[in-house]
């Protein structure tokens, strides 16, 4: 199966994509599911996204992903506040398999620790983590 990693993005082994932005010069890291996460998930039905302001810290949950298939959990990669959820997932949550890394983001989480960011995999580490995942199946 050929995926879609975008070379500009950070990933981690949930599934999960990260991307540093710069707003108003405060970092924020929108974070959405990868190309392969969607595509396991299959036909995506319903986002549960979380509360503005919630602080999170890596590991915990951030939203919850339904589809056809299963169930799923969206996971903070980073220590963090909740600045912005992706609304237009309430009526359409099919932008999570359309457009994953675009019309498709979750949330925006402002950090305090960029070094975490850095520490996130590549796009060519992700998908050697992929394929390796595949090949075990």
């Amino acid at each position: 199966m050929d995926w879609n990693f975008p070379d500009d993005l950070k990933y981690t082994e949930r599934h999960e994509w990260a991307k540093m932005t710069d707003q108003d010069g405060e970092k924020a890291v929108l974070i959405g599911i990868t190309d392969y996460a969607q595509d396991q998930l299959s036909e995506i039905v319903f986002v549960e996204l979380p509360e503005l302001g919630r602080e999170v810290k890596p590991g915990d949950n951030l939203a919850v992903i339904e589809s056809v298939k299963a169930v799923s959990d969206v996971f903070s990669p980073l220590n963090g506040s909740v600045l912005e959820v992706n609304e237009t997932l309430f009526d359409t949550p099919e932008l999570l398999n359309e457009d994953p890394y675009g019309e498709g983001w979750i949330v925006r989480i402002a950090i305090t620790d960029e070094t975490e960011y850095a520490a996130l995999m590549s796009a060519s580490d992700y998908h050697a983590f992929v394929r390796q995942a595949e090949e075990e199946v």
